[in-house]
């Protein structure tokens, strides 16, 4: 019997930050003490009273299958929380809840895209981005930014990388990786090119909105023109420490979030019934009740600047959101570091993993080959070690 793969599978780049990871633990199999900065997961415990309301949905015999677009309860706690942290109306039948913001992404993808539509990533652009676009037969687009402007796209850009094909532009803020956020101006800078461009859809990611610095943030489906075109999809991983729990959702237009039910009915049917009991839990809680954790991430945002500071070589922004740093490091391209030739982002990111024994992640994964994303979500202790074995490796 041939062992054929398909080549949908086949095409399907692997997910860099994954297999990062995923080197790290072998590496660490083998006694190799690896200090993980490449996974964007939060290190805190999930919150008590969300754990107590998972407790209670156990106790109460939550234990059949849930509604394939979620609870109704817990649409309606979706739809205020839209509105008093967003300031966006939805109606339950716009929300449907997904196993993770990444589900809730590639619903609205595989609902919208046709083979051969273009879909405009703005990079740098989360990895599974690109790969999602390409199961649904679209084409991704990069449009690139840098360092020299802060991650960000003018309208210019925009205008500049749209064609008779585009279908849709992905945007994300604050950004992962580089820890961007796009302020409201430039938002409705960007959203007065789309306005020339009614068949163009938004996707906009906004997991990270709560973890920011100053900035506040803006939802892009808040633009009046924009609200009837634009996919707002969230989640309760990244703000809530509840990564393993599988909780995402969208606000949309009605006819779309039918369209991701029926996907989703097809694919995986409803999220798990006690995770979607603690959800309503989490985003019922005023935002003060997780102060303590973007407290800490700030903390440690500084503690970790200041520290790369002191590398030669490293260029640096600072990140108004989410918990990364960025930097350029293409001061090394070309060098030969303790006699391996390091050529691009992906041979530094590997030569700090097997000399510094720390893990980070190659930009070229998020369209900016130029950087490594390193992870603030660690302990203070970890990042003080880590940033002193890679100024040690890299001396």
């Amino acid at each position: 019997m041939s062992k054929q793969l398909s080549t949908r599978i086949t095409n399907l780049p692997a997910s860099a930050t994954l297999a990062m990871a995923a080197k790290a633990r072998e590496l660490k199999q083998q006694g190799i003490d690896i200090i993980g900065l490449s996974l964007g997961e939060p290190d805190f415990n999930t919150p008590e009273f969300i754990k107590e309301a998972a407790i209670k949905a156990v106790q109460d015999n939550y234990n059949s299958y849930t509604p394939v677009d979620g609870y109704l309860d817990l649409k309606e706690a979706i739809c205020r929380k839209f509105k008093r942290d967003n300031h966006i109306n939805y109606q339950p039948s716009q929300i449907v809840v997904s196993t993770g913001a990444k589900q809730s992404i590639a619903n609205a993808i595989q609902v919208l895209v046709d083979p051969g539509d273009d879909v405009l990533l703005v990079a740098p652009y989360w990895v599974s981005y690109a790969a999602i676009v390409m199961l649904a037969e679209g084409n991704p687009i990069e449009i690139y930014s840098d360092i020299e402007t802060d991650f960000k796209i003018t309208p210019q850009q925009l205008e500049a990388a749209i064609t008779p094909k585009t279908k849709m532009v992905v945007i994300n803020s604050p950004n992962n990786p580089s820890g961007s956020v796009y302020t409201e101006a430039e938002y409705r800078a960007l959203a007065t090119v789309l306005e020339k461009h009614p068949d163009i859809y938004i996707l906009s990611d906004e997991i990270y909105e709560h973890i920011n610095y100053g900035v506040p943030h803006f939802s892009f489906a808040c633009i009046e023109s924009m609200y009837d075109r634009t996919i707002t999809v969230n989640g309760v991983a990244k703000a809530f420490a509840m990564t393993g729990w599988r909780v995402g959702y969208i606000g949309a237009p009605d006819w779309i979030a039918k369209a991701c039910t029926k996907m989703q009915g097809q694919i995986t049917s409803g999220t798990n019934c006690i995770a979607q009991r603690a959800t309503i839990a989490a985003l019922d809680a005023p935002v003060e009740q997780i102060r303590y954790m973007i407290d800490e991430f700030a903390s440690r945002r500084e503690l970790i600047l200041d520290l790369l500071s002191t590398i030669n070589g490293f260029k640096l922004n600072q990140p108004k959101g989410a918990f990364y740093v960025f930097p350029d490091v293409s001061h090394y391209f070309g060098k030969t570091i303790k006699g391996k030739k390091i050529e691009n982002a992906s041979d530094f990111a590997l030569y700090l993993l097997e000399e510094a024994h720390v893990a980070t992640v190659t930009g070229e994964a998020f369209g900016c080959p130029n950087n490594i994303r390193i992870s603030y979500a660690a302990s203070t202790k970890e990042i003080v070690e880590a940033i002193k074995r890679i100024k040690e490796a890299l001396a």
